[in-house]
């Protein structure tokens, strides 16, 4: 009897595993990214192939359109089980691909989507159920390939997130770039998620399809060029033997509509021993820098043009010479033009290593780039990043958009060094929106910073971690930039959802406490990290860990005592006129708004103002006791985000659930030492005690102060 009831039980729980596995979601990687396409519900799937019963293309097939074809293929197959067959006649129930070219009718004068599509540009889109010769028919339309290239993953992606299968989407900005800041030794600077995807020792002979993929990924999103190499550049990257092998990645993306570009070191032709000098108004430099661009062009025939950082951290440029930013740039920019190239200069700059600034180092940039301002080339971009100082957890937007007639680029950090880097979790789609919908105030009923720019940057997170950006939501803040690139009044939460149902699946029950986590994540970074305005505040070199107690680096700019000023009398920079003025390169509205900490949004309270800690807040609350709310809220969030991960663990395939509940269970002990270890610090400069309810830290300020990370990833 025994036996039996043993063996029953055995049977019992043999059965409710093999249950458990039978309906858990299978393992997932994360290699497929958004595009994973996997099955449909039925009566998802019998739509769907009502509306795409052929595939039709009129017209011969180019390197796009092959893409868009094999794409749908690969999506279709995957979504419905097996893929509608190619067809070369319009029936009922076909997913037809046609630009005017290569159906005519569309462009005909008795054409109801003629006008629509005329409004497209070259790279827009619409997606439509109509009428073609007679026939019900899913339309892709677009004036070139690519536009219907874009289409497809558009398709596919309302698909895939069960939303409406009509629409129109046409780019707002025609330049819609990745940065790599990726090294020729395959080092990444910052080190974010592994090595960097090009393999330049192999290269050109070998091409990974990692390449492949990464140009779908990437067309997906709409994002049409990617600079190969770091902004802190080599001028090895510029000799024959590596434009070569940038021509090979560039054949691998041409097909999807990606240009591939080059960070060009101002120096090169010096250090090459090619030139005796590297002065931009000198005659055998601008010869040389010539000849380079015709070469390149000879190779690359579509290539991009030159991103350069000048004059910043330790980076040679024209100021070397005595000469301007502007100098620089146009000579570059004169070699480009008969090849329709475009020179990205960044406006990153502060003194060279071994000098002082002058009392604040968030002015440099725009003291430097507004009296240049229309001297530039029409083919020179002035890249500026989204704030003053350098990606950090929270800015306000750069003074620079809307004060420059020069065109302008937004750089974005889609890598997160300042906020946790791979580890904790931040979406910043918030970010992004936060900045874009900015208001300048240089204009009469106010001006986005959106509206100001003529093209968009986002500093990589891709590596070759087989999820690509070293966790899988980290994913989520690349397909963020893609598509608010494109889009720049997209707003974050649709677009957090639209990437969560592609990712997860379209089961609410999985997307909506997803896009919860996601809306919360970055806010909840900020208030562990750097609340209500402090800003750089992190370790030397690494930017890991909290360090608000360093005060002996070379530069004044380079100590976080610099930033955050706390002592007896207060915390925070005086931004207003009464200290650095840094407020008067803003608009004179927001200039007056912001100078009176009673006007200022309080996210960037100490940005712009020194006040005494005693300083009533809102809330009702000193200063004091409001800086260590933050703290605490930000641990408090950090938990929460862990535990809603949890309860979403019976929705979620095993891997990607364990990889991620490490991260968050990592991130609970990040945010700990962070409010730790501030409010140590912050306690011992300010002399204040504890109010009612906070908790002490765990540790003396000694000991977060003997707390290193001397082989934390990007580590200098």
């Amino acid at each position: 009897m025994r036996f039996s009831l043993s063996a029953a039980l055995a049977a019992l729980l043999f059965t409710l595993a093999a249950t458990a596995s039978a309906t858990a979601p299978p393992n997932e990687d994360g290699y497929d990214l958004w595009l994973r396409y996997r099955p449909l519900d039925k009566s998802a799937q019998a739509s769907v192939q009502a509306q795409a019963r052929s595939i039709v293309l009129p017209g011969a097939a180019t390197p796009t359109t092959q893409a868009a074809l094999d794409e749908l293929q690969k999506g279709l197959g995957g979504l419905l089980g097996r893929a509608p067959a190619p067809a070369t006649r319009i029936a009922d129930g076909a997913l037809l691909l046609a630009t005017p070219a290569r159906l005519p009718e569309l462009n005909s004068n008795t054409s109801p989507l003629r006008a629509e599509l005329a409004a497209l540009g070259n790279e827009g889109y619409l997606l439509r159920q109509t009428r073609v010769q007679g026939h019900n028919v899913t339309l892709i339309a677009a004036n070139s390939d690519i536009g219907l290239l874009y289409g497809t993953y558009a398709w596919l992606r309302d698909i895939g997130t069960g939303a409406k299968l009509e629409a129109s989407s046409a780019p707002t900005l025609q330049l819609r770039l990745l940065n790599h800041w990726d090294n020729l030794n395959r080092t990444v600077e910052r080190g974010y998620s592994g090595q960097s995807i090009w393999d330049w020792w192999a290269l050109p002979d070998i091409k990974d399809q990692r390449y492949t993929d990464y140009a779908r990924a990437n067309a997906s999103l709409g994002i049409n060029g990617t600079v190969l190499n770091n902004v802190n550049s080599k001028p090895e990257v510029l000799t024959a033997p590596f434009i070569a092998k940038a021509a090979a990645i560039a054949d691998v993306l041409r097909p999807y509509g990606i240009k591939v570009y080059l960070s060009a070191r101002w120096s090169t032709p010096l250090e090459l021993k090619e030139t005796s000098t590297a002065d931009p108004l000198s005659p055998e430099v601008q010869a040389w820098w010539k000849r380079k661009a015709d070469e390149i062009y000879k190779t690359i025939p579509d290539f991009g043009g030159f991103v350069v950082k000048a004059n910043s951290e330790g980076q040679p440029g024209p100021q070397d010479y005595h000469r301007t930013h502007a100098d620089g740039a146009n000579m570059l920019a004169a070699t480009l033009a008969p090849h329709k190239g475009i020179v990205m200069w960044r406006a990153f700059v502060y003194a060279p290593k071994g000098t002082h600034i002058g009392e604040d180092r968030a002015k440099q940039g725009f003291d430097e780039f507004k009296p240049l301002d229309g001297q530039f080339a029409p083919n020179v971009l002035v890249q500026v990043k989204n704030g003053a100082i350098d990606f950090q957890p929270r800015e306000p937007f750069h003074p620079l958009f809307g004060a420059l007639r020069t065109p302008v680029m937004m750089e974005f950090q889609i890598t997160k060094e300042y906020l946790g880097f791979s580890t904790d979790m931040a979406y910043l789609g918030t970010m992004f929106e936060e900045t874009l919908q900015a208001d300048t105030m240089t204009a009469a009923g106010g001006r986005t910073v959106a509206k100001t720019l003529s093209g968009i940057a986002g500093v990589s997170n891709i590596g070759t971690d087989r999820n690509w950006a070293g966790s899988h939501f980290d994913q989520a803040n690349w397909y963020a930039f893609g598509r608010m690139a494109w889009n720049q009044q997209a707003k974050a939460k649709d677009v957090a959802a639209e990437w969560a149902a592609l990712t997860f699946g379209a089961d609410q029950r999985v997307v909506a406490p997803i896009v919860k986590m996601m809306m919360e994540s970055r806010e909840t970074v900020v208030n562990y990290m750097t609340p209500l305005g402090l800003h750089h505040i992190m370790g030397t070199g690494h930017h890991h860990g909290p360090a608000p107690w360093v005060d002996n680096l070379e530069r004044p700019d380079w100590n976080p005592v610099y930033y955050h000023r706390a002592g007896r009398d207060g915390i925070g920079f005086d931004r207003t006129a009464k200290g650095s003025n840094a407020l008067a390169q803003y608009a004179p509205e927001f200039a007056r708004q912001y100078s009176d900490p009673k006007t200022t949004p309080e996210q960037f309270l100490l940005w712009f103002h020194h006040l005494p800690w005693d300083y009533k807040m809102r809330s009702g609350r000193t200063l004091w006791a409001e800086l260590l709310a933050h703290y605490d809220k930000g641990l408090a969030d950090a938990r929460s985000l862990h535990d809603q991960w949890v309860a979403l663990k019976p929705l979620i395939d095993a891997r990607r659930y364990t990889e991620e509940e490490q991260r968050l269970t990592r991130q609970m002990a990040n945010a700990l030492l962070w409010r730790d270890a501030c409010i140590a610090y912050f306690q011992s400069v300010s002399g204040l005690p504890l109010p009612a309810g906070v908790k002490a830290p765990a540790h003396s300020l000694e000991y977060y102060k003997s707390v290193t990370f001397p082989y934390a990833p990007g580590h200098w």
